[in-house]
């Protein structure tokens, strides 16, 4: 993978092509336009018979450069640096920026080609490919291009848990800026497997992930919740900033509690203090943690020692019924 860096200091990460595949895509190149040439001095030598030799050799040059050297030029610069070949093996010729290629990159590199593919029947080309670490031959140095590939193979996504619905929102104020992403890919490749992992080993692993993330945001690990489910509640905080940066609340679907989100109430299933299904049914979390009061035997002493106790009614159910809806009590 290489990183390129855009006009406006964006990364890009880009897969150069290598060598086979280039060789393959120029080689095809190659035979349609040394077809498309036979094809036209045929047609030239038929049509120009009865001119002179210094005429025929004249014309004979002229389609030589127009059709194997100004042809794939026009190809490239029509195309935005894809070829027959490259489109037939998934490459294409960009900037070293990462943007298209314009009319002057293309006629540096079909120039230098002449020299190193057609003059020396690739082996320059080849040379100067293994050397450089993009491998870019002289004509992709000369016109500041490289050829990348675009078609890369995209294997399924391991899938992250979600953590407990009564860790949604917890961590909305950690500062996550000192997290680097080194981090963040081991929490993630830990989440997606902690299941296949030995469970001493998993939480021996889980507990060191959740001191170093501690140690990076500054603020301690809270008593009493699992290392991984921490790991998760974190790992979500993050991925949703990352959708609210990228597409803002409202077309992302995500509310900050503080900007007039959405609050659990009590009963809901969205806190600890209300007993709903989703608190409190095995199975209704696509992963379980083991750790985590929402199991039959949860008690409300430990879910107040998990998140904050939501407010509880100051009277019962029964005094809801009686009273007018002032809330009020009549004399006696």
């Amino acid at each position: 993978m290489s990183e390129l860096v855009t006009g406006e200091a964006v990364a890009l990460e880009l897969r150069p092509a290598k060598l086979p595949s280039r060789a393959l895509a120029v080689l095809l190149d190659l035979v349609v336009a040394v077809a498309v040439y036979v094809i036209v001095t045929i047609g030239l030598v038929a049509s120009t018979a009865a001119l002179d030799d210094a005429a025929q050799l004249a014309i004979s040059i002229a389609s030589f450069v127009l059709v194997l050297v100004g042809g794939p030029i026009a190809v490239e610069t029509l195309s935005h640096g894809r070829s027959l070949g490259k489109l037939a093996f998934g490459l294409r010729v960009v900037r070293d920026d990462g943007g298209p290629i314009r009319f002057r990159h293309a006629l540096v590199r079909g120039a230098v080609g002449v020299v190193e593919i057609l003059m020396t029947f690739g082996i320059v080309a080849c040379i100067a490919s293994l050397v450089s670490a993009r491998g870019r031959r002289l004509g992709d140095v000369f016109a500041g291009t490289l050829v990348v590939r675009e078609r890369i193979p995209v294997g399924r996504m391991p899938f992250v848990p979600p953590p407990p619905p009564w860790l949604a929102g917890r961590f909305s104020g950690l500062d996550l800026s000192a997290v680097p992403d080194g981090l963040w890919l081991a929490i993630r490749q830990y989440l997606t497997r902690m299941h296949q992992l030995d469970p001493q080993v998993g939480g021996a692993m889980a507990e060191r992930l959740a001191m170093d993330l501690a140690a990076r945001t500054g603020a301690p690990a809270p008593q009493g919740i699992p290392a991984a489910a921490y790991l998760a509640a974190v790992m979500q905080e993050r991925q949703a900033r990352e959708a609210r940066r990228a597409f803002g609340n409202r077309e992302a679907g995500i509310t900050h509690p503080a900007q007039g989100g959405h609050h659990p109430q009590p009963g809901s299933g969205g806190h600890p203090s209300g007993a709903g299904p989703a608190a409190q049914t095995p199975g209704a979390h696509p992963y379980s943690y083991p750790s985590a009061p929402h199991g039959p035997s949860a008690t409300p002493g430990a879910a107040s020692q998990q998140a904050p106790q939501a407010p509880q009614p100051a009277v019962q159910q029964a005094d809801h019924v009686d009273r007018p809806a002032t809330g009020f009590v009549p004399p006696a």
